[in-house]
């Protein structure tokens, strides 16, 4: 059962993971064009003859800005064609047109209810006495104010028919709407019917999520470090998304008047104050789910990469290094902690155990000091440097992370030094054992398979996909391929079949096997090895070798090879 809860919830956050990748550049075209169009920011750096109104570049930062409020004002749609997408098996893009037309509908069929119920009046305004901002417009449709969860109870929803009917056959008189084309259909007839029983089930549901969000708010400091701690004990179990995302996107992380609009969720308000030329101070209750994660990500971790590289055996050094340069400057530039964290988890949880609860003090840290930076995806130094220092001391507080940054790479490395050499971690450099994980080429494949006979053709061949097909348990054993930001997620009929030695081989710094769902961390490359993984499992021969490469480096650059 707990197996089962697992995969599910895997899914449910990798299929996040397609609407989150849009908030970085939504972030920075509206970070970028806010701040340079804000009469303010202009006044203050005298830049009135280049940037004042009229000119070509103000229209061009205003359009900028224009585009980012947009996606962040839409991203209810947004997570509903994501989530359906990620979440459908096949015919991928049928269940993103359902989701679109379902949403559509549900919200319909709430503004109808909500009329004949007399909250909203014939003209189409608010009648009163309605609770301020429980009715808003979605994309044009005046309904419920139901945030991100409204798309994601539409995505899940549309993905869970999609699974179940895509395939289905009707009888001969109706089979021109069998299989993918039955969706569509079938989605607006449930979808019509969750518009009318949300009309009486959202109210109990809103008060319980502002329930929920005055409680967090309410516990102050203490229950920024109890999020903060939460979130990154998910980390090696990929449910962090699952945790975090109703507390940036919906009423569950706080709600605030905003020129006159109600809006919901750290991320939502940091954003809709960045777009408010009235905003002296960004709400740093906004911003308590992220603003700490600047300090650990750009100080803390590259303290402890720096540790385990001075721990590490002479001869082994250049390898380490290598590893965990790559490792620290990823973690500092995105604030893609996986690379460093998968380092040492699976061989030392207590230092993991060390990274959680420094990791969590931090956010409580930054909420103490109001620090209110904002990000889209993650606390790497871009974000830091467009929502942050490009905003001004005045409204971000962002120089306390300096000094509280500095502070806390040095807590990072010596204690991660002591606990190494103390408690005889086997971090990176420190193996018992000298063996080298070697990367086949696809010579020695073909050599091995006896490819490389005359009239063979290697167009097309892959073999690290064939590799991690192989670690999967054959093409056969798996059911599923996804990914999100660093992890390949796989679905598997068998998990007894999944060899973490030859993953690991292929470059991945970590394996989880979860009943019938299994990560591979790879790091922000994943996504071009999740894609080719897909085209190999389309293309490749149903009869599979018995012995599949370990990896494939033609060419093994300096980053490769210390991955080694």
């Amino acid at each position: 059962m707990k197996d089962e809860i697992f995969s599910v919830l895997q899914r449910v956050g990798r299929s996040f993971m397609l609407p989150v990748a849009i908030l970085p550049i939504a972030g920075i075209l509206l970070g970028i064009g806010a701040s340079f169009t804000n009469p303010t920011t202009i006044a203050t750096y005298g830049l009135g003859g280049v940037l004042g109104t009229g000119t070509p570049l103000h229209a061009l930062l205003s359009i900028m800005s224009s585009a980012g409020s947009t996606i962040f004002g839409n991203l209810p749609i947004i997570f509903a064609v994501g989530v359906a997408i990620g979440m459908a098996k096949a015919e991928k893009e049928v269940a993103a047109l359902s989701a679109m037309i379902a949403f559509f509908v549900m919200h319909t069929s709430c503004n109808a209810m909500l009329k004949i119920g007399g909250q909203i009046l014939a003209d189409g305004t608010i009648a009163p006495g309605v609770l301020e901002g429980t009715i808003a417009p979605s994309c044009g449709i005046m309904s419920f104010q139901m945030g991100v969860f409204g798309g994601i109870i539409v995505g899940i929803g549309v993905a869970l028919l999609h699974n179940r009917y895509h395939k289905i056959i009707l009888p001969n008189a109706l089979s021109f709407f069998g299989g993918s084309r039955f969706i569509p259909i079938i989605s607006t007839i449930v979808f019509l019917f969750v518009g009318i029983a949300m009309y009486f089930v959202w109210p109990l549901a809103q008060q319980g999520i502002f329930a929920l969000g005055g409680l967090v708010t309410g516990t102050g400091y203490i229950g920024t470090l109890i999020f903060g701690i939460i979130k990154r004990a998910l980390i090696p179990f990929g449910l962090h998304h699952v945790f975090y995302l109703p507390f940036w996107q919906t009423g569950v992380g706080g709600s605030m008047m905003i020129d006159g609009q109600l809006i919901q969720g750290g991320q939502n308000i940091f954003f809709a104050q960045l777009a408010s030329p009235d905003v002296a101070h960004f709400s740093a209750d906004a911003t308590r789910y992220f603003s700490g994660e600047f300090i650990f990500m750009i100080f803390g971790l590259p303290g402890a990469a720096l540790a385990m590289y001075h721990c590490a055996r002479p001869e082994k050094k250049k390898v380490a290094g290598g590893l965990l340069l790559s490792a620290a400057l990823t973690c500092m530039l995105t604030g893609i902690t996986e690379p460093i964290e998968f380092s040492f988890l699976f061989v030392a949880p207590a230092l993991f155990a060390v990274q959680v609860v420094l990791a969590g003090a931090a956010y409580m840290i930054a909420h103490m000091l109001n620090i209110a930076v904002g990000l889209t995806f993650s606390g790497g130094l871009l974000d830091f440097f467009i929502f942050g220092i490009l905003q001004g001391e005045a409204k971000t507080s962002w120089m306390y992370v300096i000094p509280v940054g500095i502070v806390y790479f040095f807590l990072y490395y010596f204690i991660f030094r002591w606990m190494i050499l103390h408690f005889g971690f086997k971090t990176p450099g420190r193996e018992d054992d000298d063996e080298e994980t070697k990367l086949y080429t696809k010579a020695d494949y073909k050599a091995r398979e006896g490819a490389g006979d005359a009239g063979g053709s290697d167009a097309g061949f892959d073999a690290k996909s064939a590799a991690i097909a192989k670690g999967l348990g054959s093409k056969r054993n798996i059911t599923s391929v996804d990914c999100c930001a660093t992890r390949l997620r796989c679905s598997v009929a068998d998990s007894s079949l999944v060899d973490e030695k030859l993953l690991k081989a292929t470059g991945a710094v970590g394996v989880i096997v979860k009943g019938t769902g299994v990560q591979v961390i790879y790091g922000p490359q994943v996504a071009v090895i999740k894609s080719n993984l897909e085209t190999y499992l389309e293309t490749a021969p149903a009869v599979e070798p018995e012995d599949a490469p370990a990896a494939v480096a033609e060419e093994k650059p300096a980053e490769a090879a210390a991955q080694e």
